[in-house]
């Protein structure tokens, strides 16, 4: 009762935003991590109730490297524009995209078990040529543009193509470590690639510089803000339809390609 009682301080606090899942654009709000389905979350929590600072819990193995960008760009000028200090907790995992939400941070925190890294860029698909040969199905494609039918995944795959994905992949790669030396600047550890896709556990990610030290939640806030600092978690709200009516096929969905990102680190 006493927040409510005029002239009587309460604790500090600290706004709470969980980060989860593949990072993705898309409309299904909540079913992916996104700007514009996490923005009115994140604006909230650093605008409410004058947070001493604003925590995000981190448990992502990426995805798309503009929607980490543009989220990770929004996290940081909410900070600067509002003087907050913003901590990030990673769970299981905080890799590719998942890293750059972590980096939008003033310090990193994990779990002596927690993966970070996977600072590089991946495109995977299939191809389909002798198969469709083999069914007797021939492709018809009619292009303006030389490069508009790039990776066709029905045609045989051509040298040219795959080194123009490699040039827009070294440039995506760029920005991803133009991102890290920004925000980690001289913690990075010197002589050491850590820009070639690599992840590290614990111990090894603090030695190498990409994480500030092992901690949770409650006892490093606890430790900067003092015993009576208290928690105000954010979260995506989702409209009635959203969490009932598409809910069991969504999950479904989410649940296998989810699954899919999160074996590429043993998890």
């Amino acid at each position: 009762m006493k927040h409510w009682i005029p002239f009587i301080k309460s604790g500090p606090t600290v706004a709470v935003i969980r980060l989860s899942g593949v990072i993705a654009s898309g409309s299904r709000v909540g079913a992916t991590l996104n700007d514009a389905a996490y923005a009115p979350m994140i604006e909230r929590a650093f605008k409410r109730g004058k947070p001493s600072a604003v925590a995000l819990v981190i448990n992502s193995p990426g995805g798309s490297p503009v929607q980490s960008s543009l989220i990770a760009a929004r996290i940081r000028r909410l900070a600067q524009e509002k003087s907050i200090p913003v901590y990030a907790f990673v769970e299981d995992l905080a890799a590719s995209g998942g890293y750059w939400l972590a980096s939008a941070a003033d310090e990193i925190w994990i779990d002596e078990n927690s993966i970070v890294g996977s600072i590089g860029v991946i495109s995977a698909s299939f191809g389909f040529p002798e198969l469709m040969k083999r069914q007797g199905i021939e492709r018809r494609v009619y292009t303006a543009g030389a490069s508009k039918s790039m990776l066709d995944p029905f045609q045989p795959e051509k040298s040219e193509d795959v080194t123009r994905v490699k040039e827009l992949q070294g440039q995506i790669h760029d920005s991803f470590i133009a991102q890290v030396k920004a925000r980690r600047g001289a913690k990075l550890a010197a002589g050491q690639d850590l820009f070639d896709g690599s992840v590290w556990v614990g111990q090894k990610a603090i030695d190498v510089g990409l994480v500030d030290g092992i901690g949770h939640i409650v006892p490093t806030m606890k430790r900067v803000f003092g015993d009576k600092v208290r928690f105000a978690t954010y979260g995506v709200k989702r409209s009635l339809f959203q969490r009932f009516g598409v809910r069991i096929i969504d999950d479904a969905l989410n649940q296998i390609e989810d699954r899919a990102h999160y074996a590429r680190f043993g998890l």
